[in-house]
């Protein structure tokens, strides 16, 4: 896809595996410029060897590495989007209990990862005439569940930012867009997140009917992004059909 300086370009943020991953396949299949961000460069290499896109080795919660991302970035071209994928949960336990350490992680990451991408690339999406800034935040930033609370305070944070960023650019060629995807079948979010139980990781889709995957994301993405530029997308929420909130999901007896 082209406007009338070149291919569109996007920043794709925890693009090694999962929804990163499967967005930046998408977007080169849909003649995008791709520069793909994530922390394991090996990772990222394959997945540039494999699609044409540009490997950043970036940790979204280190300023010096998100400014280096930037510049690459611009290097190429214009830029006109961003899409903040990189994110994830720690644990499932009670408030009560709740780590701060990980609630700590979970906040850096998910919020202030995504605002620190956002900040420096901003000024870029303006240039361009036509920017996006797509937020990948979760159904768990529209309501709560128990054992939730700091991957829940994280979301909502982070769809936060989208809300005011939103109102804060009107009238400017940026649109802001939030996809809060539900309950998705990637490899490693579960895993991570009861790091590296692989029963309890698994449990967590046990009966499921198709949950989502990481390419039925992708997609929402790029449906969004390649709307006509005066159309917002505010916000998309996903869900499998077999899921109806954050704690009503039918599984198979």
């Amino acid at each position: 896809m082209t406007d009338r300086s070149g291919p569109l370009r996007a920043v794709v943020t925890g693009a090694s595996s999962g929804i990163g991953a499967a967005t930046v396949r998408r977007l080169r299949a849909e003649g995008w410029d791709v520069v793909a961000a994530a922390r394991r460069a090996d990772r990222l290499a394959g997945l540039a060897e494999e699609t044409g896109a540009l490997a950043v080795a970036t940790d979204v919660t280190s300023d010096d590495d998100v400014a280096r991302l930037a510049e690459a970035a611009a290097a190429r071209g214009p830029v006109h989007a961003v899409v903040n994928v990189a994110g994830g949960a720690l644990g499932l336990d009670p408030v009560e209990s709740g780590a701060v350490a990980d609630w700590r992680w979970m906040y850096e990451v998910n919020v202030l990862g995504t605002l620190r991408v956002t900040q420096a690339l901003l000024p870029h999406l303006r240039a361009s005439g036509r920017g996006d800034v797509v937020l990948l935040t979760s159904t768990a930033g529209h309501g709560t569940y128990p054992g939730g609370g700091g991957y829940v305070a994280a979301k909502h944070a982070e769809r936060t930012i989208a809300a005011t960023l939103r109102l804060e650019l009107v009238g400017e060629p940026v649109r802001v867009i939030e996809i809060a995807p539900g309950m998705v079948a990637t490899e490693e979010f579960s895993l991570v997140r009861f790091r590296g139980d692989r029963a309890r990781a698994e449990a967590v889709y046990a009966g499921v009917a198709e949950p989502l995957t990481a390419d039925d994301v992708a997609d929402a993405v790029v449906w969004c992004l390649t709307r006509p530029h005066h159309v917002n997308v505010d916000s998309m929420v996903l869900r499998p059909r077999a899921q109806a909130s954050n704690t009503v999901v039918a599984r198979d007896a």
